[in-house]
């Protein structure tokens, strides 16, 4: 029988606990070592190899054991109730999804504005790039649906921690850069049925970037 209350493996559940929330233009925190940078080098060979753009399921990522490590505590009822603690809500019945981004082209069509789907609760990004050393590309939190409106820019770089409350106006995106932009994104949603919808959705897009022709399609189409 699995232990609820087990000690978080890798996540600093301590670093998580002192962020500020900050609740303008939403109710967001940032963690800037969410996981010890004495972690790096053992987690990211064992991250999973992501070769095109876009988002990837987790059920169709292949990692190692210290990066499962990781994913075992974002998944953990204990760091549930941190980000519970955290936003004061109550995330009991909604259940997790996760998937991860690896490269970005630089396309004008990749980062654009949004709000997050009315279906998530709560968002956590955690950034798994060896480095970011970009100007573009740092992802944006911003306080209307334009990117250059932005109130908070986050690095996607290891470790490296942004969880915000989804509403109407918690809108986010990024300037396109062109980069190895390793980011783990984990949703607290409504319902099963909406977990197995991003899954399913996310594992055809997987499927047509594995062929060439459709993959250049996708990389032009407009948002």
């Amino acid at each position: 029988m699995p232990n609820n209350d087990a000690p978080l493996t890798l996540l600093d559940e301590a670093a998580i606990r002192a962020a500020d929330l900050r609740h303008s233009p939403y109710d967001f925190a940032f963690v800037e070592h969410a996981i010890a940078p004495q972690f790096k080098e053992e987690v990211l060979r064992d991250a999973p190899p992501i070769p095109d753009r876009g988002s990837y399921a987790l059920p169709s990522l292949r990692y190692g054991p210290r990066f499962g490590a990781a994913i075992q505590d974002l998944l953990s009822p204990r760091f549930r109730r941190v980000v519970e603690d955290k936003f004061d809500t109550d995330l009991s019945a909604c259940p997790p999804a996760i998937v991860m981004m690896g490269n970005t082209t630089g396309h004008y069509n990749e980062g654009h504005a949004h709000p997050d789907s009315k279906h998530k609760i709560i968002t956590v990004l955690l950034g798994f790039s060896r480095e970011w050393p970009y100007e573009r590309g740092r992802l944006r939190v911003l306080r209307s649906s334009d990117r250059e409106d932005f109130e908070f820019e986050f690095a996607p770089e290891f470790g490296r921690m942004l969880m915000f409350r989804v509403c109407d106006h918690s809108w986010h995106g990024f300037l396109p850069q062109k980069g190895q932009r390793m980011s783990l994104q984990l949703c607290f949603v409504d319902s099963e049925w909406y977990v197995r919808k991003e899954y399913f959705r996310h594992s055809i897009s997987a499927f047509v970037k594995s062929v060439p022709l459709l993959r250049k399609v996708i990389e032009w189409a407009p948002r």
